[in-house]
């Protein structure tokens, strides 16, 4: 029977084209396999956000390539924003790479790997943008059934001067919310009790088609129902619409833009019982001037007031945040700017980079570029507050009852422990029978670690 494995580069989009890719290889009577060296298949869906995740992409390529010496009947495919940027250059610099496509052509997988026949002469390659195009229909195969990734959206219109996004995954397109629901509504039939809504900027979800008030009406809920699929819908809206589905018991959904961050999306958070106490909210840098030079397109002040507005409405709120560290131009000051902001706003967690220059995007061309040792100590020391505050906070939650969604065995393999998570998104784990997972219980915080909590079920 053939064979693969997937190693996936990258954040959580990346990580539901890699569902897709196994759900596409499944099809077409592939099995995974658990070790790299038993695959007949290796596909790398790699990122191109940040440097580092490049070179863990082409560290990981140069030992496949010493697989293959081994196996030269072994196929390798690399997909994801490297191949899409790099192209054909990827195969110039790794001539053993088999199949090459880009985050468009996911569906064209399997196509691409009956032509390359098995033989190195015989490599494809597909990075173009079809029009139209998206990856919903391409089933998936999800490795946890009590919570799913569903894409609302593909792509960026925001052109951040940092970022690849818009290069390699296109403009913005909003899917339908008919086939939203629909999908979500499948995904509750088989167990799914959490969605997680995907996309570059979830905020800016519309679908801007005129609506007819004949086929508009509201549900029990409040829910908008009719003819779903041809009237204008926003992502407040759609969060309304899937908060009346039965069965479902949570919605999250990264990442935001603050500057979309509107006051309907607040009345949504703090309204719609089923959407999490918790958001992912970029900051990058608290610097007006750094955001001016990213083109972030808002100004601290714009970011605190519409963060503080969201946070009245909805307490116990948790805030994650990016922060580039080292960006093109940024002073000594505009650096003890964003650790004041770290100190005061004091986030749940945090993703921190050091800049790095990404081919396409306007910051390479800025001048003011900051040496990587510089950059390395400013990074270093947004982490160790970050790492402070986060310790703080943990301990803050130890003797609190939290009520956790339970998604599986804890994944220590400790017989009779279970994990699960609270609406803030804090991990938790704790002793259990099986029959828990996939329902809601109160779970009293015993412990606080670094990345997670133990606790004890009441």
């Amino acid at each position: 029977m053939k064979s693969f494995k997937i190693l996936t580069f990258g954040c959580q989009m990346n990580e539901h084209d890699s569902e897709k890719l196994a759900g596409l290889l499944k099809a077409e009577g592939y099995r995974e396999s658990e070790r790299l060296e038993d695959a007949g298949l290796v596909l790398l869906n790699t990122c191109s956000i940040r440097e580092k995740a490049e070179q863990k992409f082409y560290s990981a390529l140069g030992k496949l390539r010493e697989l293959k010496e081994q196996n030269p009947s072994m196929k390798i495919a690399v997909s994801g924003c490297i191949a899409q940027q790099e192209g054909n250059s990827v195969l110039k610099r790794a001539p053993f790479v088999d199949v090459l496509f880009g985050n468009q052509n996911i569906g064209r997988l399997p196509y691409l790997l009956e032509e390359t026949g098995g033989q190195a002469s015989g490599r494809r390659a597909a990075t173009e943008f079809p029009e139209g195009y998206e990856h919903a229909s391409i089933p998936a195969s999800r490795g946890n059934a009590v919570t799913s990734f569903v894409n609302i959206m593909y792509g960026c219109d925001n052109f951040c001067t940092y970022c690849v996004v818009p290069f390699v995954r296109g403009r913005e397109r909003s899917r339908k919310p008919g086939d939203i629901i629909r999908e979500i509504e499948e995904l509750v039939k088989s167990g799914c009790r959490e969605v997680t809504l995907l996309g570059q900027n979830v905020n800016s979800y519309g679908i801007i088609t005129p609506p007819s008030p004949s086929y508009i009406k509201r549900g029990t809920e409040g829910a908008l129902l009719g003819n779903i699929n041809e009237r204008y819908c926003d992502f407040p809206s759609l969060l309304q619409m899937i908060n009346a589905i039965d069965g479902l018991l949570r919605i999250r959904f990264v990442t935001s833009h603050p500057k979309d961050l509107s006051d309907s999306l607040i009345d949504a958070m703090a309204n719609l019982p089923k959407v999490c106490n918790a958001i992912h909210l970029p900051l990058q840098s608290a610097s007006d001037g750094v955001l001016g030079r990213m083109n972030r397109k808002y100004t601290f002040e714009d970011y605190m007031n519409r963060l503080g507005a969201l946070k009245d409405a909805v307490p116990g709120l948790a805030v994650s945040t990016d922060i580039i560290a080292g960006f093109p131009g940024e002073t000594d000051d505009d650096f003890r700017t964003t650790l004041r902001a770290l100190e005061d706003i004091r986030y749940d967690g945090i993703f921190a980079f050091k800049y790095s220059r990404r081919p396409m995007t306007a910051a390479q061309r800025l001048p003011g570029h900051l040496p990587e040792n510089v950059k390395d100590e400013r990074l270093y020391k947004v982490l160790e507050v970050q790492d402070r505050i986060m310790r703080e906070k943990i301990g803050a939650r130890v003797g609190l009852v939290e009520e956790a969604l339970v998604e599986g065995p804890d994944k220590s393999g400790a017989r009779g422990r279970l994990t699960g998570k609270t609406t803030q998104g804090k991990i938790v784990n704790f002793d259990g029978p099986p029959e828990l997972v996939g329902r809601l219980v109160q779970v009293k915080i015993i412990e606080g670690k670094k990345h997670s909590l133990a606790g004890k079920i009441i």
